[in-house]
This record gives C-alpha cells, sequence and structure tokens, in this order.
C-alpha cells in the first residue's frame, strides 16, 4: 500500500512523461534564468528568474496539454497579473488587502483575456510583496523580467517538446467527415453528441482542467474500448479475408486499375520482391498516375493500415471509419500479407455480435 503513495494523480501519466516533466524543468528554468541574465546585462553567471516561472514550469513540462499552460496562458497570465499586482501596490499601501485584492483582479484579468494560468496568482502577488527590487522596477517589472522570463521559458518549452516528439502548443483536430461535407464522421454519428457532453458539464456545475474537445475524444475512446472489450473473443483471424489479391510496386498503374475492377475491390495491397507489405493503392491514389502505362505503383502507393491476427477485430473500427480507408491488411512480424479485412467484412461481423432488436429489422423491411 506503501508505493500507492507514488502513483501518479494525472489520469494517463507514465513514468516516461515524467521523466520528460524533470528533463524539462531543468533545461527550461536554467537557461531561463541563463538567457534573461544576458539580455538584461547582468551577465550569464546571474539568473535572472521570478518565482513564478517554477509553477510555470510544472505546467509546461508536466501537463502541457493543458489548456492552463499553453504559451498564450504562460505568457499572458503571469505578465498582466504581474502588471494588476503593480498597479495594485502603487494605489493600495496595505499589504495584506492589496494582497487579497491582487490576486482577485489578477483572476478576473486572466478569466477576460482567456489568459488564465495559476502561477499567475503568484505573479500578482509577487508584484505586491516583491519588496525593494520589485518596488523600484515598478511597472517595468511585469516586462521584465516577468515577461521576459516567460516568453524565454515558452520559447524553450516549445523546441523541447518538438525534439521529444510531444503535442505543444495542444491543438485538438477535429475528425474530418472524409467526404468534404458537413457531416460529422460515422464513428460519431452514433452514441452521445456533443450537446450531450455540454449537458453533462452543465449538470455536474464544475471546472475540469481538460479542454472541452479533448473531453470528448476521451468519452469516444473509452466508448470503443469498452466496445473492444466486450468482443475480444472476436479476432481478426477470425474474419479476414485470406486469399488476398496483391500487386507488386513494379506494377504499372493501368495493370492496378485492371485488378480493382476485375476483382470488385477498392483496395489492393502492394508488397516489394520479397512479398513484404511495403504500402496500398486504391482508385484515389491511382488518379494521381500520370500514365498508366509507365507509371509504376510504387509512385502512387499510400500506407496501408495493418494489424496482427491476434488483434481484436473491433479496434479496427477507427480505422474502417476514417472516411478514407476501405480495408486493413492483417500481417506477420515479417510483413507478409496473412489476410485482409474490409469495411463489409466489419459490418458483417458487427451486425452478428450486436444484440437484435426485432421491432427494429420488421421495420426496416
Amino acid at each position: 500500500m506503501a508505493f500507492r503513495l507514488f502513483v501518479p494523480i494525472l489520469a494517463g501519466a507514465t513514468l516516461r512523461e515524467r521523466l520528460l516533466a524533470c528533463i524539462g524543468a531543468v533545461i527550461g528554468i536554467a537557461l531561463t534564468g541563463v538567457i534573461s541574465g544576458l539580455a538584461m546585462g547582468k551577465g550569464a553567471d546571474v539568473a535572472m528568474l521570478v518565482a513564478p516561472m517554477g509553477a510555470s514550469a510544472v505546467l509546461l513540462f508536466a501537463v502541457p496539454s493543458s489548456p492552463l499552460a499553453q504559451p498564450w496562458s504562460i505568457i499572458g497570465g503571469n505578465s498582466i497579473s504581474a502588471l494588476v499586482g503593480v498597479t495594485v501596490a502603487h494605489f493600495v499601501h496595505d499589504p495584506v488587502i492589496a494582497s487579497g485584492l491582487a490576486v482577485a483582479l489578477a483572476i478576473g484579468a486572466m478569466s477576460f483575456t482567456r489568459s488564465l494560468h495559476p502561477p499567475g496568482g503568484a505573479a500578482a502577488l509577487t508584484g505586491v510583496l516583491g519588496g525593494p527590487a520589485v518596488t523600484a522596477a515598478g511597472f517595468l517589472f511585469p516586462f521584465v523580467p516577468v515577461a521576459l522570463n516567460s516568453i524565454i521559458l515558452v520559447a524553450l518549452g516549445l523546441l523541447f517538446h518538438k525534439l521529444s516528439r510531444r503535442n505543444y502548443p495542444h491543438v485538438h483536430v477535429p475528425a474530418a467527415g472524409g467526404h468534404g461535407t458537413a457531416d460529422r464522421p460515422p464513428a460519431e454519428r452514433v452514441g452521445f453528441r456533443p450537446e450531450d457532453v455540454d449537458a453533462a458539464l452543465s449538470a455536474l456545475d464544475e471546472t475540469f482542467d481538460i479542454d472541452r474537445d479533448d473531453l470528448e475524444r476521451l468519452l469516444r475512446q473509452v466508448e470503443l474500448q469498452a466496445m473492444v472489450r466486450s468482443q475480444r473473443t472476436l479476432l481478426c483471424r477470425d474474419i479476414m479475408s485470406r486469399d488476398v489479391v496483391s500487386v507488386t510496386e513494379a506494377a504499372s498503374a493501368d495493370e492496378a486499375r485492371k485488378q480493382l475492377i476485375d476483382h470488385n475491390i477498392r483496395t489492393l495491397p502492394v508488397v516489394d520482391a520479397d512479398g513484404r507489405l511495403t504500402g496500398a493503392v486504391g482508385l484515389r491514389e491511382l488518379t494521381r498516375a500520370t500514365d498508366t502505362v509507365t507509371d509504376t505503383v510504387k509512385g502512387v502507393m499510400s500506407k496501408a493500415g495493418t494489424a496482427s491476427p491476434d488483434t481484436p477485430a473491433m479496434s479496427l473500427l477507427p480505422a474502417l471509419t476514417d472516411g478514407r480507408s476501405h480495408a486493413v491488411v492483417i500481417v506477420d512480424n515479417g510483413r507478409h500479407i496473412l489476410g485482409l479485412i474490409t469495411q463489409t467484412d466489419m459490418l458483417a461481423a458487427t451486425a452478428r455480435v450486436r444484440p437484435t432488436d426485432g421491432t427494429n429489422l420488421k421495420s426496416a423491411a
């Protein structure tokens, strides 16, 4: 039970993520202090940092997907709050009243400017209780060093996250319908709707540290995982086609097109000289071929979706309902083709495993 004390409280946190956060904080804070010192003419050996940067670093490197850790939140939240603190200190000379008023007004200012950032409260408090150095800086304090520190920290964070392949700034890219229409993707037309998420958030009457779109995406993934778990005995090997029609990389676009038409299929796996899967081609890819005789399949093929024979079949639903993919190729460890699962295969399998509603079937007939 004692070891449970060390279990991360953040959903989805892994050891790799925690280690990256520690490394990022070391680099970010140290370099921010050095660069700020150089920029202010104090020298590289003099760290010019304000305390709220430590809290900003926690958010920036430990929870980079949080709405409170985005670039504008860090730069705007810290700078605006520091300006509020300095302004309050200028007009209110009682430190107790000034402290409370500065933090309260900072929260309001950050909320109205969409830059809510918890360390901003500390920046506002520093503007009031920072001592002689802050008082001497006056209204320059929110810009140098607060804004300067924040900008440098964010720039270092952007570089660090890019090198570590993390998504920052965190941008939610909504799934496209795939056909250039306003329709939602097929997987999002069933189950709960966006308005259900809004209604649930309103009913709970609480504020959560997660973007609303990310929350919807998480709930849809939960739905998928629950369905995969409930049908985990249905594997790809159970429903895949085994006599797979494929084409070599050296085949012409015209030959591939003929294969598609002759076999009445929409996707052709592409293999190399050793029979290993290298891609897939369909009519969409073949329209890019400029010369149907001389252009080879290798020049126009796209990446193929793959899975192993022991993968739960229902886990392929996102790939087969994205509006672009029509099949998933089942391969072994050497990427040799073992089978193929098409949208039709998945539809037939889904119809068998889902409960049948006799009333709906009768009305549809």
